[in-house]
């Protein structure tokens, strides 16, 4: 597997449509999203589009993983937009194909962020998950800290409501 690689406003669009079919097959396997089952290809492709502009204005940041030149995987990291939340940011969005789980592929991504967050300035990173899901075990596994559960927090892609516990990781200041 090739090392991520942050993808510009334009990389981003001209790879929606591979990133929508690796959000639809997630989200087709239950992880829990935003969005509902069964995700529908063209919502999934417009949703991703619709990211570039906050790429090009730096309010979003992308990376992409390639195998033989196909995604296998994409993690987004989202900085504090507010004056006092600047040293934080949030991680949304780590999605691997079910070919390529198992091989460690979601601990490089999660430490391309976090490297990302320490280059700039970034000292807290946060994250919300489906409780006692393969993410959320994940999670606990690198190092993040739980910091609360709630009840009925989001609705999962068959529309049950779940629990979701959030997640702190502190890194080194810069």
């Amino acid at each position: 597997m090739n090392t991520p690689v942050r993808l510009s406003p334009t990389e981003l669009l001209g790879a929606a449509v591979e990133l929508a079919d690796l959000l639809v097959e997630a989200v087709s396997d239950g992880a829990s999203l935003g969005f509902l089952a069964p995700l529908d290809r063209r919502e999934a492709i417009t949703w991703w589009s619709a990211m570039a502009p906050d790429v090009a204005e730096g309010r979003l940041v992308v990376w992409a993983a390639y195998d033989a030149g196909r995604i296998t995987g994409t993690i987004s990291f989202v900085p504090g937009r507010k004056a006092n939340a600047r040293h934080r940011a949030e991680i949304a969005k780590l999605l691997v194909r079910k070919e390529a789980r198992g091989q460690g592929l979601a601990r490089r991504l999660l430490a391309v962020a976090e490297h990302h967050a320490a280059e700039t300035g970034v000292i807290l990173l946060m994250l919300d998950t489906q409780t006692d899901s393969a993410a959320d075990r994940l999670y606990r596994r690198e190092g993040w800290t739980a910091y609360g559960t709630v009840p009925d927090y989001a609705a999962d892609p068959a529309g049950v409501l779940q629990p979701c516990t959030f997640f702190r990781k502190a890194l080194a200041s810069a």
